[in-house]
This record gives C-alpha cells, sequence and structure tokens, in this order.
C-alpha cells in the first residue's frame, strides 16, 4: 500500500507544481504586433465549422498585417461553397496526398508553402479563439524569446464520453511533466503541444524541415515541437484556456475513432504503451478497487489521484465534473488503446475516410 501511496503522490506533486508555474496566455498580454503572420487553417468536410472558425479569425485583433489562408482538402460536404462567401479568406484547394504522408501534415505543408509571413498561426477548425489571442500570443513568444508557442485551448466537452475521456488530455501531462524543467529543451522528449492551435515563427519551421520532416506522424504537434527543440530552437506549451477553445468531438464514435488513430503512437513505443499503462492502472484504477474491497488506506490513494484531477481542470477551465469517475475514465483510456494496437497492426485505422498508415 506504501508503494501505491507514493505512485500516486508523485502525479500530486507535479500537478501543483505546474499548476503554479505554467506559463499562461491572457487576453490582457496582448500588444500590436508589427511583424507578418499568416493564419493557416486545414479544412476537410468542415461545413459544420467553417463560419465558426472563420467569423473568429477574421475579427482577430492588434494584428498590423495578417491573412488567413485555408486549404479545402478534397471536401464533399459543402465546405468549398461555405468558405467562397468569405472573400478576406485566401482559400486554396489542396493537391492529391503523395505516398508517405498524412493528410493534416501535407495540408499544412502546403498551406506554409502559399504563405510568406514571419509568423505561421496553425488554427483547426473546431478551434475558437478570442479576438486578442493571436496578438497575446506571440507576444509571449517576444517576451520569453520562443521560436514557437502552443496555447493549450479550454477543451469543451458536453456530452457524457466528452466529459469522461476530453479531461484526461490536460491532466495527463499536467500531471506527469514538470513544464518549466521541460523548457531548458534539453528533452525534446519532455516537450507538449497541441496542434489546435500552435504558433511557429517561419525561420524556424523552415530551418527545423517543417511538416515535410515530419509527414509520417500522427502526432504531428508533438513531433513538430520535438523536431524545433531538436533543432536548438525554443518553445514550449502554454496555458491558453482564457483566449482559446476547442470542442474536438461531438459523439461517442467520432471520440473513439479519433482517439484510436493516435493512441498507438502517443507511448512511443509498444514497450511504452505497456508501461504507461500499467501506470495508469496502479495510480487510477486499482486504488478503487482496494478501497471497495475493504482496504481503507486506498481511499486515501484514490482521493489523491482524483485531487490532481480537479487541480488539472482548475486549471485549464475544464469540466470536472466526472473527475470522481476516475477508474471509468482510465479503463475507457485503456480500451481505447488496446483497440489502436489492435486495429493499427491489422491495418484497420481509418481518419477522414484516408488509412493511417
Amino acid at each position: 500500500m506504501l508503494i501505491l501511496l507514493v505512485l500516486v503522490a508523485i502525479p500530486l506533486i507535479i500537478s501543483i507544481l505546474n499548476a503554479f508555474t505554467i506559463r499562461v496566455v491572457k487576453a490582457s498580454h496582448a500588444k500590436e504586433i508589427q511583424s507578418s503572420v499568416s493564419i493557416l487553417v486545414p479544412m476537410r468536410n468542415e461545413v459544420n465549422n467553417v463560419d465558426g472558425v472563420i467569423s473568429c479569425l477574421l475579427a482577430a485583433t492588434s494584428l498590423r498585417k495578417s491573412e488567413v489562408i485555408v486549404l479545402d482538402d478534397h471536401s464533399i460536404d459543402g465546405t468549398s461553397d461555405l468558405l467562397a462567401t468569405y472573400p478576406a479568406v485566401r482559400t486554396i484547394s489542396g493537391v492529391d496526398l503523395p505516398d508517405g504522408w498524412l493528410g493534416k501534415n501535407f495540408a499544412c505543408h502546403q498551406l506554409v508553402a502559399h504563405s510568406t509571413s514571419e509568423y505561421l498561426v496553425f488554427v483547426d477548425a473546431d478551434v475558437r479563439v478570442a479576438p486578442s489571442a493571436i496578438a497575446a500570443s506571440i507576444a509571449n513568444m517576444e517576451r520569453l524569446g520562443w521560436d514557437f508557442i502552443s496555447p493549450y485551448p479550454r477543451q469543451i466537452a458536453e456530452s457524457l464520453f466528452e466529459r469522461l475521456i476530453q479531461p484526461l488530455l490536460q491532466w495527463s501531462w499536467l500531471s506527469s511533466v514538470p513544464l518549466r524543467f521541460a523548457e531548458n529543451g534539453k528533452f525534446a522528449s519532455m516537450v507538449i503541444a497541441n496542434g489546435q492551435f500552435l504558433i511557429v515563427k517561419r525561420a524556424a519551421y523552415l530551418s527545423a524541415g517543417g511538416h515535410k520532416a515530419i509527414r509520417h506522424e500522427i502526432l504531428d504537434d508533438l513531433e513538430l515541437a520535438r523536431l524545433l527543440i531538436k533543432n536548438g530552437f525554443k518553445g514550449a506549451v502554454a496555458e491558453g484556456s482564457e483566449v482559446v477553445a476547442c470542442r474536438m468531438y461531438e459523439n461517442r464514435a467520432d471520440l473513439f475513432n479519433g482517439y484510436k488513430k493516435s493512441l498507438w503512437r502517443a507511448f512511443g513505443s509498444p514497450l511504452g504503451a505497456v508501461t504507461s499503462s500499467l501506470f495508469l492502472f496502479l495510480t487510477g484504477v486499482l486504488p478503487f478497487l482496494l478501497a471497495i474491497l475493504g482496504y481503507h488506506a486506498a481511499w486515501i490513494a484514490y482521493f489523491v489521484i482524483v485531487l490532481t484531477r480537479y487541480i488539472a481542470a482548475a486549471r485549464t477551465r475544464s469540466n470536472p465534473s466526472t473527475a470522481l469517475l476516475h477508474p471509468l475514465a482510465i479503463l475507457t483510456l485503456l480500451y481505447l488503446i488496446g483497440k489502436s494496437w489492435h486495429q493499427k497492426s491489422t491495418g484497420q485505422l481509418i481518419w477522414r475516410g484516408r488509412s493511417v498508415a
């Protein structure tokens, strides 16, 4: 039982440390940005998101020289027609996906090729930014001397499975990676990034090799950030819930498919997946099982790990309503990890109509 208590104490300590030290992007940080800015949005069958994302991007403030470029990646749902109603947006049609590339990586690669600005702002179609978000993020980059920044959006979760699984996104890195230590750039494996909203200096992006260097990587955001760090550039994740939000999935099927497409890669290797899954079970499920079997000390371990969930929710403005269901959330995550590996090994992983090779 002592070992179990030590295991759950580690995430608690890291969570508390990060809650007080994480970089935060606030609307008040915004200032007039003199450098040119290209806002780049890859879209594939995003008819339900076009109005939402484009309207907020066109409302961006404090950007002296900016452009919004959208890549329509062979959409068949009306995305193209809706984009045509926004003359202020430059829409380009994606070319056929070459062998060896994943769809989003190639879309981002094409977007950069059509831009010329000093700052590249990658925004997913399901993201909603506040008017000051981009300027505030770039202002933080300039103040810190960073080459990239990943302001982590507030994750909107409404349905039961969204509220069960989505809070694990922020919790997973807030409770496992000492973020200020990771900023020193010595360990690329500790870098955290989220491609939903990611800003990088064009010179650093091109020098590191950009998306072409990670064209086959399913976790393009993490791999791009690691690539930048390995090439001597600086940057990190920041807490961006005040200025940016995202609802990734709106139903259980999309949520499960979305996680399955990438979880096989999330832990680096089969051994990493097994090791991480074991740790998640020992800290997230076993304490509750032992507690209901009558081991009273196990309740301490259970509530300690639940406390880390509340800390993560408070820091990132996410929904804490399912924190007490953490064991169920972890069991669901373990199921998705297993399914992801199975479907990857059998060639069954499909995302947005394309095979995840």
